[in-house]
């Protein structure tokens, strides 16, 4: 039995694959937040580079990767695959379980995937820095490596409670010439009006987005940066299914379900949408489960509509599954997925049914956590275990039914600088944090006047 699947260097991706060129009906254009009609390019342009732009809106099934994006990515891709032979064992389960590992990363997670090539192309037009949110770190992380690469600066505005709970990532940062602020902070409008209001805020990704906003609106040497939700972001992370395939091909299987961590979708189009290329094109049947947090349910309790991408309405109107912007997540340990709304792409995927969506609480998700690192001797990233979870589910389920079925999951990042969760977990300590329907109904009504006549 072969449990780690390699690839040479030569058979990193050469494009990324877009998926809008294959899907049934396509995402609906995001609105200018004053006029509500489609927005142009022209109008992004002061935040992002043109060549994302055109990326977002492009209808080619494959976009090639720049060979300078490829140089940089052959410092860790392609990244190994692994059968999960000790997890199969604890578990007992008739199921062949694989999870393709990106946190062999120099930022210890998928997000250089994209970190890189944004960087590159704003770097191509001249500018000088770039500033972005970070939930968990892991984001920040990747942008404060990838500026680096091309010796550009790196201002981020890290969530508060993530700021407090993982030192280690905000160091980490600015190793890599980062700068880092706890968001809320009092250096943006933004900021500033939401510690007046409450000087106590946790944070959200939806706040940190609006700081980081502003300050690329202000300086015309500096883009913005967004790690998730975006088309072009979903479509550079594919280079981790594309792999993914060839891997198994190699180790003779396909999968029958393919699981990912779900924030905005970044982690969870990686992994699936050259799997749903597949289904699209050539008629198989691959589910494709997207695992949230209970505490932030969007795919599986939210409302598809228009929405804004961050708290004070800087970005377009995204057509999206909401919990409304204005929602405040609660502060589980698992920063990256604490974002209030879900990808432009994946949430028309999900409509469609061509997804699924589940969600699972924090507790279940560090035990499920422990199983695995227990099993495979890797310490999960927070946001890996809610994939874990519903791994474990499927392969239970599988020996239940006595099926034999093979499950392969994105194991996201590691959690070696999230070790303070885990000992939270390990001392009892860490509670679930759910939120009830009428929270989410009042905080999605916010949204009503933002809807197109």
């Amino acid at each position: 039995m072969q449990r780690k699947i390699m690839l040479s260097e030569a058979e990193i991706p050469r494009f990324y694959y877009n998926i809008t060129a294959d899907m049934p009906n396509k995402p609906l254009p995001p609105l200018h937040p004053g006029t509500r009609q489609p927005i142009t390019p022209d109008q992004l342009e002061p935040l992002f580079p043109k060549e994302l732009i055109l990326q977002d809106v492009s209808s080619e099934r494959f976009i090639e990767i720049p060979d300078e994006v490829r140089k940089i990515y052959a410092s860790w891709r392609p990244t190994p695959l692994f059968r999960a032979t000790g997890l199969e064992k604890l578990l007992d389960t008739p199921a062949k379980i694989y999870y393709k590992y990106e946190g062999v990363s120099p930022a210890g997670s998928h997000k250089p995937n994209t970190a890189v090539p944004q960087a590159f192309y704003s770097k191509m037009e001249g500018i000088k820095r770039i500033t972005t949110e970070t939930g968990a770190g892991q984001w920040g992380t990747a942008l404060a490596y990838a500026c680096q690469m091309f010796g550009m600066e790196c201002e981020v505005f890290m969530v508060r409670v993530s700021y407090d709970q993982k030192p280690y990532r905000k160091i980490m940062m600015n190793t890599f010439g980062g700068t880092v602020h706890s968001s809320p902070s009092l250096i943006t409008e933004v900021g500033r009006r939401v510690l007046d209001a409450d000087p106590h805020s946790t944070g959200s990704l939806g706040i940190a987005i609006s700081e980081a906003i502003e300050r690329a609106a202000s300086d015309p040497e500096a883009h913005y940066a967004l790690g998730s939700v975006l088309n072009h972001v979903l479509l550079h992370q594919t280079v981790i299914g594309q792999e993914a395939i060839l891997q198994l091909e190699k180790a003779g299987d396909f999968p029958d379900i393919v699981v990912a961590p779900f924030g905005g979708g970044s982690n969870f189009a990686g992994i699936a949408f050259p799997f749903l290329e597949k289904n699209l094109r050539e008629n198989q049947n691959v589910r494709c489960i997207a695992v949230e947090p209970a505490s932030c349910p969007k795919l599986t309790r939210g409302e598809f509509r228009y929405d804004f991408g961050d708290t004070a309405g800087m970005t377009p109107l995204l057509p999206m599954y909401t919990l409304g912007h204005d929602f405040m997540p609660s502060p589980i340990h698992a920063g990256g997925l604490r974002y209030h709304g879900a990808g432009v792409i994946v949430s028309q995927l999900l409509k469609d049914g061509l997804i699924e969506a589940v969600s699972q609480n924090q507790k279940r998700c560090f035990e499920a956590g422990m199983q695995f690192t227990r099993s495979e001797g890797i310490i999960p990233a927070p946001e890996a275990t809610h994939a874990i979870a519903t791994v474990i589910d499927e392969a239970l389920r599988c020996k239940e039914e006595g099926t034999e079925k093979t499950i392969l999951f994105n194991l996201c990042g590691h959690g070696y600088l999230d070790l303070a969760s885990y000992a939270s977990y390990l001392a009892g300590e860490l509670t679930d944090q759910g939120v009830s329907d009428e929270e989410i109904k009042r905080s999605v009504s916010l949204t009503d006047a933002l809807q197109p006549s």
